[in-house]
């Protein structure tokens, strides 16, 4: 195992490159400049601490050497009037550039500090009436209960409106270790307000029966484990194929940069191809900029759950310190990630990010059948870069796939534990399944956004919506048998927001008209999605207007360096129509220009027994795969196989 670390906290150097991650030093930076500037008071807090990417020209025109400006967007909020405001800080010349405070009722609220958890807590539980309701319920020792906190949304009601809020649901545990959502509390929610600190409002539709069976899951709570399960080793004798120099990993013919924020978690920067004596980019930028989980119960004590894991929670600062032989297997890089806690301070999390090889079976062969059956095959490699993020009750590992074929692709993995509500036993839901006695699981989403920066052979590029279509019988097709393909250019940003369509095959692809093959076609990549429903909300309603990239699997948009987030800026507690919604507006022109692709994807869950007490894991994704980007196979110079690498026949 090598362990690489891609930010220092040795004495302050110079970024050497735009894209470079934060160092402690350049955090600690911006908190300085921000404390001399008289903006940081005992009640500041950073719920936010980011980079400020600099525009893909200014990145491009960037040359080894030359000076680099580093900036960071903070946002700040005083936990003690609940004022929010936003600053742009110049690291580098430690100079505060631009400051300006933020309306809670139209900008919406900075994401959820880590302290505001506890905070939830203790206000629920020293609240009277939360007190009384409890003890309705024979429940008076509230030592092992959790009273969780849940981002508040919005859904329009007057007295909401401006406050910092977080909805409480209750849960019970039989020790400090016991799995609350084996417990939930029906029927009962605390709506906080974090400034007063206190509950505004109580809600209690009555009084249901708590599940009393354990949900435990580890190994002693479990029974004898299996005895017949062989070692499985992976063993790269000679050290992996790939190189990581600061933030830049190389593998094959790839090449990109690595970095970390507290929002998104893992980006990857200029991912390029090398093609002869040339790396060609592929994308400026990737991430998961959003994850929506909207809930489907419709009952007044659950009809306001959705969650946006990214916007709210910040899927980076929950990211998870990694661990060889349970996380991730094999030859491991692993890359620590600095970020900003509460405070404004560097704090770093260690093997926040895992780099490694896996095998993924055959990647092309043939038999000739001409030629005495000779056989010719190689097996198929991909480089895996992964992080794992542990939100509330489930835990997501994002992983993203480079191979050698020129393939880039994205998979979420879902597991952890499942939320729950109660009902009377045996009594059942057609919003969710019951998957102990009186304990329900509700129906529910987990809806991703993907931001893909396109930049094919350095920009300029178009996007066609590409179906697969039947053609009439006739003169033409006398048979019936002929089928084509019908392109749809993506021409204005009215256009841009598509839905996918199995039966139509239908999948995006990405072009460069500036750049052609040796076909004389432009230089392409293909999106191909695959496809599930969209947000089920009802149009109109609070959900779909503050998750409004999850009603489309597609948007394409001008690329503009201020269009981070699909969902807008501050979507905590926002009305929505920020994001994708406002850029989606007729009147930019889409084609040979600079893009972003957001697409949206991702399960319906519909939770099985099999789900309890902890979740197998359910995945999901999208790939890009050369469309002509390539003059032939990019993987036809791969070495035979012998098992031991060194390439010249196969094993018997």
């Amino acid at each position: 195992m090598t362990s690489q670390t891609a930010t220092s906290t040795a004495p302050r150097t110079p970024a050497a490159h735009p894209l470079d991650p934060l160092t402690a030093d350049e955090i600690a930076a911006a908190r300085e400049v921000l404390e001399a500037e008289g903006k940081v008071t005992e009640g500041t807090r950073f719920p936010l601490v980011l980079p400020d990417e600099p525009d893909r020209h200014t990145v491009l025109a960037h040359r080894d050497g030359h000076p680099v400006d580093r900036r960071i967007r903070v946002t700040l909020l005083d936990t003690r009037t609940g004022r929010a405001a936003e600053a742009l800080v110049d690291v580098t010349a430690r100079v505060l550039l631009a400051y300006r405070d933020l309306d809670a009722a139209s900008d919406g609220q900075p994401p959820l500090l880590f302290e505001e958890y506890e905070t939830c807590d203790e206000i629920v539980k020293a609240d009277p009436g939360w007190r009384a309701a409890m003890a309705e319920r024979g429940i008076t020792d509230t030592s092992l209960v959790i009273a969780a906190p849940l981002a508040a949304g919005h859904f329009g009601v007057a007295d909401e409106s401006g406050r910092r809020m977080l909805r409480s649901l209750t849960f019970l545990r039989c020790s400090e270790s016991d799995n609350p959502f084996a417990h939930p509390v029906g029927g009962l929610v605390a709506e906080v307000d974090l400034v007063e600190r206190r509950v505004i409002r109580l809600i209690d539709t009555g009084i249901v029966p708590t599940p009393a069976e354990c949900g435990r899951y580890e190994a002693e709570f479990t029974g004898p484990a299996r005895t017949d399960l062989r070692p499985l080793e992976i063993r790269q004798p000679q050290g992996p194929s790939f190189t990581l120099d600061g933030p830049v990993l190389r593998w094959q013919n790839w090449r990109l940069r690595l970095d970390f924020n507290a929002r998104e978690g893992l980006v990857l920067h200029q991912i390029a191809h090398r093609d002869g004596e040339r790396h060609r980019l592929v994308l400026h930028r990737a991430s998961i900029a959003e994850m929506a989980v909207p809930y489907a119960e419709p009952d007044p004590a659950r009809n306001w759950v959705c969650y946006l894991d990214a916007g709210e929670y910040l899927l980076g600062r929950n990211a998870n310190a990694l661990r060889l032989g349970c996380d991730c297997l094999g030859e491991i890089a692993y890359v620590d990630a600095v970020l900003a806690d509460d405070l404004g301070r560097p704090e770093t999390l260690p093997n926040a990010i895992c780099i490694h090889e896996e095998d993924t079976g055959l990647l092309w062969k043939h038999t000739n059948i001409f030629d005495n059956f000779a056989v010719d095959s190689r097996r198929s490699r991909r480089l895996v870069i992964s992080y794992i993020a542990t939100l509330g009750n489930y835990d997501y590992g994002f992983y993203w796939y480079l191979y050698q074929d020129g393939t880039i692709a994205f998979e979420a993995k879902a597991t952890g534990l499942l939320q729950t509500s109660a009902a009377e036993a045996g009594a059942g839901s057609p919003y969710a399944t019951e998957v102990a006695p009186g304990l329900l699981a509700p129906f529910h989403q987990h809806l991703f956004c993907a931001r893909l920066d396109a930049g094919l052979d350095g920009g300029g590029n178009t996007v066609e919506e590409v179906d697969v279509v039947r053609l009439p019988t006739g003169p033409d097709n006398p048979r019936g048998n002929a089928f084509t393909t019908r392109a749809t250019v993506i021409a204005d940003s009215g256009d841009g927001g598509r839905t996918a369509d199995p039966a139509a095959g239908r999948r995006w692809r990405i072009s460069n008209r500036g750049a052609l093959n040796r076909m004389g076609q432009p230089v392409a990549y293909t999106l191909v999605p695959a496809a599930g429903p969209l947000l089920l909300s009802q149009p109109g309603s609070p959900v779909a207007e503050r998750v409004a990239y999850a009603t489309r699997h597609l948007w394409v948009t001008r690329y503009r360096p201020e269009r981070h987030y699909p969902d807008g800026d501050y979507p905590n507690q926002h009305p929505g129509g920020a994001g994708v919604a406002a850029w989606a507006r007729p009147g930019e022109a889409l084609e040979d220009t600079d893009l972003t692709v957001w697409h949206s994807f991702g399960p319906t869950h519909l939770p099985r027994l099999e789900d309890w007490p902890v979740m197998p894991v359910d995945s999901c994704g999208f790939a890009l795969r050369p469309s002509g980007f390539f003059d032939r196979n990019p993987a036809l110079d791969l070495p035979r196989e012998t098992g031991d690498g060194s390439g010249t026949h196969c094993h018997a």
